[in-house]
C-alpha cells in the first residue's frame, strides 16, 4: 500500500508543478497526472533526486476523455495507492468568442474543467468518507464573476466548479474531508500565453502572482478547512468592479480585442 498521496492534475507544469513542490516538502508522496509525458518524466526524475524518502508516480493522459476519470481509478486502485489530498488543476484557455471555437475544442473545456473535475471528486470523496478523512482543492478562476467577451467557455466552466465545489465543501463538512475552492486572480504561468518578460514585469507591478505565492496561500487554506480562496485584496475588489461595467464598455473592449475589421474584395 501507498499511502498519503497527493494526486495533482496538471501536475507537469505551472501551478500544478509547484503543488507538487509543496505538498512534496510536507512529506507527501506525489501522482503526477496529466498529457504531457516529457514533463512528467522531468517531475519524476526532479522529485526521485530530491526526495528519495518520497515515492513520485506518474500517469500520462488525456483527462478530457470520457473515461479519465474511472481510468486515474483504476491506476491507483492496482497500485493500492491511498489518496489523502486531491488537486483539482488541469485547464485549458483561450481568448476566442464561441463562434470561433470548433465542436472538439468546446467539448475538451466541458469534460476538463467539468466533467473529469465532477467524477474525480466523486471517487475520492466517497473513499475520503469512508476513511473519515482527505482534503480536496479544486482550481476555480477570478473569471467565474466575469461573463467576459472572448473568454467565455473559460468563465462558464471555472463558474460551474465553484459552485460544485463550494456545495461539496458543505457535503462533506461533517465527515472530515475538507473542500477548497480556489479562485486566483492572474498568476505567472504559460497558460495565458504570455511572453516572460510580460509576465516578469506583471510580477513586479502586482499584477499577477507567483505560483509560489499563490499555492503556499492555497495549501495553508486546505489544511485549515477553508471553503474557498480569492488570493490578493485588488481580486477581491475587482468582482464587485467588473459586475458593475457598463454593457457600452464591454462592447468597447470586445470591439478593440476581438472583432476583426473586415476587408473588402477587390
Amino acid at each position: 500500500m501507498l499511502d498519503n498521496v497527493a494526486l495533482i492534475t496538471g501536475g507537469s507544469s505551472g501551478i500544478g508543478a509547484e503543488f507538487a513542490n509543496q505538498l512534496a516538502a510536507r512529506g507527501y508522496n506525489l501522482l503526477l497526472v496529466s498529457n504531457q509525458p516529457e514533463l512528467l518524466a522531468e517531475r519524476q526524475r526532479y522529485f526521485t533526486e530530491a526526495y528519495p524518502q518520497l515515492t513520485c508516480l506518474i500517469m500520462n493522459i488525456d483527462l478530457s476523455t470520457l473515461d479519465a476519470a474511472d481510468r486515474v481509478e483504476q491506476y491507483c486502485r492496482e497500485r493500492d495507492i491511498v489518496v489523502e489530498v486531491l488537486v483539482n488543476n488541469s485547464g485549458v484557455f483561450d481568448f476566442k468568442q464561441v463562434a470561433d471555437l470548433t465542436a472538439e475544442r468546446l467539448d475538451l473545456y466541458i469534460n476538463l474543467h467539468m466533467r473529469c473535475v465532477t467524477h474525480l471528486c466523486r471517487i475520492f470523496a466517497a473513499q475520503m468518507t469512508e476513511r473519515g478523512r482527505g482534503y480536496i482543492l479544486n482550481m476555480s478562476s477570478m473569471s467565474c464573476w466575469m461573463p467576459m467577451p472572448g473568454i467565455a467557455m473559460y468563465s462558464a466552466t471555472k463558474a460551474y466548479i465553484r459552485v460544485f465545489g463550494r456545495a461539496l465543501h458543505y457535503e462533506l463538512k461533517d465527515k472530515g474531508v475538507a473542500v477548497l475552492t480556489c479562485c486566483p486572480g492572474g498568476i505567472s504561468t504559460t497558460l495565458f500565453g504570455l511572453k516572460p518578460s510580460l509576465r516578469k514585469l506583471g510580477v513586479t507591478l502586482g499584477v499577477l502572482a507567483t505560483p509560489q505565492r499563490f499555492v503556499k496561500g492555497a495549501l495553508k487554506r486546505l489544511f485549515r478547512k477553508r471553503k474557498q480562496y480569492i488570493n490578493g485584496l485588488l481580486n477581491r475588489i475587482s468582482i464587485f468592479t467588473i459586475a458593475i461595467l457598463p454593457t457600452w464598455f464591454i462592447m468597447w473592449a470586445k470591439h478593440i480585442s476581438l472583432d476583426k475589421p473586415k476587408t473588402s474584395k477587390l
